[in-house]
Formats: structure tokens, sequence, C-alpha cells
């Protein structure tokens, strides 16, 4: 009997589920999990894309109907994204493999220094109120083309770069989850036409992490201090990036 599909609808649950503590996507944690229980790398980054584009439609969601998200600042993020989403997916194709591991290793390194020692909570009284153009389509680019490139959401850039340059935590937040989705779908579409996604492992993974996601952020809701839990993320993601450093020698 083939376990995988079991071994991956579990993992999928239990580490959406964690992450949704912290308030943040797992697929930072899921793509290098997969390539550990041997799915190719590519294919796990266009399931850790589905993912992403499940697990933030319903933060996008309660972000609208609560009227919190700023249309004019967020929307250059997500033009530019969704134009660099493919790119990266198709640059991705392009390198080796080994080429494209090194860069998720950076990513994971920067993901979980930024979770364990960047403060959002000292930004909090700030509240830039102009409406650049330049700036955010700067940084859609930067975020839609690591997405595509290595299949994790771009909030992990966009959320300190806009944060650092004045703009409140809150409306950064809601901003963020308004782009991923947008950037993490054009890029899994991009896998999906180079032939790069196994469907049925797509659907056990994409189904779990959604109702893992969907559990966790209710008990975060209830019970969590996703900043605490935040800390213990960011030491998790550190290790992986250590494990998969030993892994390329």
């Amino acid at each position: 009997m083939d376990f995988l599909p079991f071994i991956i609808c579990i993992s999928a649950f239990g580490l959406s589920f964690l992450f949704a503590l912290g308030g943040v996507g797992s697929a930072v944690a899921l793509i290098p999990a997969l390539t550990w229980f041997g799915v190719p790398f590519v294919q796990a980054r266009s399931i850790g894309l589905f993912v992403n584009t499940v697990g933030m439609v319903g933060a996008t969601y309660a972000n609208i109907r609560k009227k919190n998200l700023d249309y004019a600042l967020g929307l250059p993020i997500i033009i530019t994204s969704i134009v660099m989403a493919p790119a990266g997916a198709w640059i991705g194709h392009l390198l080796p493999a080994r080429a494209v591991m090194v860069s998720f290793i950076v990513f994971l390194f920067f993901s979980g220094t930024m979770m364990l020692f960047f403060r959002g909570s000292r930004y909090a009284d700030q509240y830039r109120d102009d409406r650049p153009v330049l700036l955010p389509l700067l940084i859609g680019t930067l975020a839609g083309f690591i997405s595509g490139l290595l299949g994790v959401g771009g909030g992990g850039v966009v959320a300190p770069l806009m944060i650092l340059r004045g703009f409140n935590p809150k409306r950064v937040a809601a901003i963020t989850a308004f782009s991923v989705p947008f950037s993490s779908f054009s890029a899994f579409l991009a896998y999906a036409a180079m032939g790069s996604v196994s469907w049925t492992l797509l659907l056990i993974a994409g189904c779990a992490a959604w109702a893992g996601g969907y559990i966790g952020t209710i008990v975060m809701q209830k019970r969590m201090k996703p900043q605490t839990v935040k800390k213990f993320l960011g030491a998790v993601i550190l290790l992986i990036a250590v494990k998969l450093i030993s892994g390329l020698f």
C-alpha cells in the first residue's frame, strides 16, 4: 500500500494548523517536508502555491467584510506580483534544482529571522496617509518573483518592507493577505501550464491544509498569542533551513 498520500495529508493538516496559530502560511515548512517524503521539489513548490492561495482567501474575505483593505495602496502590489509570479516560476524551471534550493534556504533564513526578531508592534502607532505608486510596484515585483520562484507567499517580503516604509502594521497585514492569493495563484497557473503539478497530491494537500489552517485560526483567535507562536515558528523555520543545508553536502 502506498502511504505517501496519507503522510502528505497528515503533514499538510498538521503544519497548516501549527502555522495558523501564528497567523502565517505554512508553505515555507510544507515544501521542504514534501521533498523529504519524496515529492519532487518542483511539484512541492506548486503545492505550496496552491496552499497559499486557498489559505489566504479566507483571510482576504474577512478583511473585505470588515472594510480593512486599502485598495489604492494594495492594487499596485497585486498588479506587479501577478505579472512577476509566472516569471519567477519560469526562471525556477530554467535554473538547476540545486540553485533554487539554495535560494529557498536563503529565504528560510530571512523568514525565520524576521519572525524571531522583527517586532511590528513597535510600529503600531505609525500611520502613513499617502498612497505612493512606485514603492508598492517595486515591492510587488520582488514579492511576486520570489513567490513564483520558490513556491512561497510573497507576504514575508511585503509586510516588513511596507512597515519599515512607515505604513501601519494592521493596514499592511490586510494588504498582504489580499495580495498573496493573487500572486500565488498566478504562479500556480504557470507551474500547471509547464506540467509541474501532481493533481492527486495537490487535492490531498490542499484540502488538508485548508482544514488545518481553518481550525488553527479558530484556536488562535480564542486561545493563543500569535506573536509568541510566531517566535517558535521562526525557530522551527531556521532549523529546517539548517537541515536543508546539510542535505546539500
